[in-house]
């Protein structure tokens, strides 16, 4: 019996990997931008940027965050409305109002809420 081959090594050997940043907040926990008056709940973490280069382009250039950090997608709110948000983790902070996020998709998603997070519903986990 012979042994299956190796897989092709992902990466060139000497060359050093880039670091690997570990997500702060997980899913179902509510949190806060530092520097606009919305918060949200995490409903899933991108481990570094991975939306379009147009959006990453449209923030200004002396506060657009790195790409190389996680991100991670909100059911947000302000006082105006409730949208989608697409933030970088070093400009979230953890909410402490443990006052629950008002989106009208957090019912489809999760079950419940205590202690400042959301519980993911059964449907949803993998």
């Amino acid at each position: 019996m012979t042994s299956p081959a190796l897989p092709a090594e992902p990466y060139e050997p000497g060359v050093p990997m880039p670091p690997v940043a570990t997500a702060r907040f997980a899913i179902g926990e509510v949190v806060r931008h530092r520097l606009f008056d919305f918060r949200g709940v995490v409903f899933d973490v991108d481990p570094v940027f991975a939306n379009s280069e147009e959006w990453y382009e449209a923030i200004p250039e002396e506060v657009r965050p790195s790409k190389d950090q996680p991100y991670y997608h909100l059911l947000a709110e302000n006082e105006d409305s409730s949208y989608i948000a697409y933030v970088s983790q070093q400009n979230l902070v953890t909410d402490e109002s443990d006052e629950p996020v008002d989106h009208p998709a957090i019912g489809g998603l999760f079950d419940g809420y205590a202690r400042g997070r959301y519980m993911l519903k059964r449907t949803h986990r993998h």
